[in-house]
C-alpha cells in the first residue's frame, strides 16, 4: 500500500475569550487563500502569556464548535483544552504533525513583538509559513520569520475589547446570548 500523504492544514489558536466576527473573517479569508486541505481552529486552555480567562475552557469550545463547526473543511479541535493546562504552541504543532502536515500558523499582527518569546520559536519558525493577520494599529514587524504572508483584514475587533465594552455587537448572533450570559456573571 502507498503511502497517502497528510492533509496540509493551517493551525488557527487563540483564547477566543469570546470568538467574534473578527475571528469569522479570519477563517473564512485563511480558506479561501491558502493551499490548505483543512484549517484547525484550536482554543486554548489558557494563553501562556495570560493568567486567566473570561469565560472557561469549555464554553469557548463550545462558542468555537457552534460559529465553525458547520463551516467546510474546518474542524474545531479540543486538544489544547483537554490538556487542561496551558500548551505552548510548539506542543500543539508537533502534536498535530502526526495526522497532518502544518504548514500554515495564523497569527495576529499584535502578536508579532513576543513571537520570538514562543517557546521553541526557532524550531516553529524552520517549518511553518507564518499567515500574518494584519490588525489596525499594529506594524509589521517580520524581522526574523522566514517565511510569512498576510491576510489583510483591518478590523478593529478584539475579545479584549468586546469583554471592557461588555459590547456584543461583533459577536455572531449564534452564541450573543450566551457570551451575554457571560459577561454579565463574570461582572458581578
Amino acid at each position: 500500500m502507498v503511502n497517502q500523504p497528510k492533509p496540509v492544514v493551517a493551525i488557527f489558536g487563540g483564547s477566543f475569550d469570546p470568538p467574534h466576527k473578527g475571528h469569522q473573517q479570519i477563517v473564512d479569508t485563511a480558506i479561501k487563500n491558502l493551499d490548505i486541505d483543512k484549517l484547525l481552529v484550536v482554543p486554548a486552555y489558557l494563553n501562556p502569556f495570560k493568567t486567566s480567562s473570561l469565560a472557561s475552557a469549555s464554553k469557548r469550545l463550545e462558542w468555537c464548535r457552534t460559529l465553525f463547526s458547520h463551516t467546510p473543511k474546518v474542524i474545531v479541535e479540543d486538544y489544547e483544552i483537554v490538556q487542561g493546562q496551558s500548551t505552548t504552541t510548539s506542543q500543539t504543532v508537533k502534536h498535530f504533525n502526526m495526522t497532518y502536515t502544518v504548514k500554515y500558523l495564523i497569527v495576529g499582527a499584535d502578536n508579532l513583538s513576543t513571537l520570538s518569546k514562543w517557546h521553541a520559536f526557532e524550531a516553529l519558525n524552520a517549518q511553518v509559513t507564518w499567515v500574518i493577520v494584519t490588525r489596525e494599529g499594529y506594524d509589521l514587524v517580520v524581522d526574523g520569520l522566514r517565511e510569512w504572508t498576510l491576510l489583510t483584514l483591518n478590523t478593529a475587533i478584539s475579545s479584549t475589547k468586546i469583554r471592557e465594552e461588555k459590547d456584543v455587537s461583533h459577536v455572531d448572533m449564534k452564541i450573543e446570548k450566551s457570551v451575554k450570559k457571560t459577561l454579565k456573571e463574570t461582572s458581578k
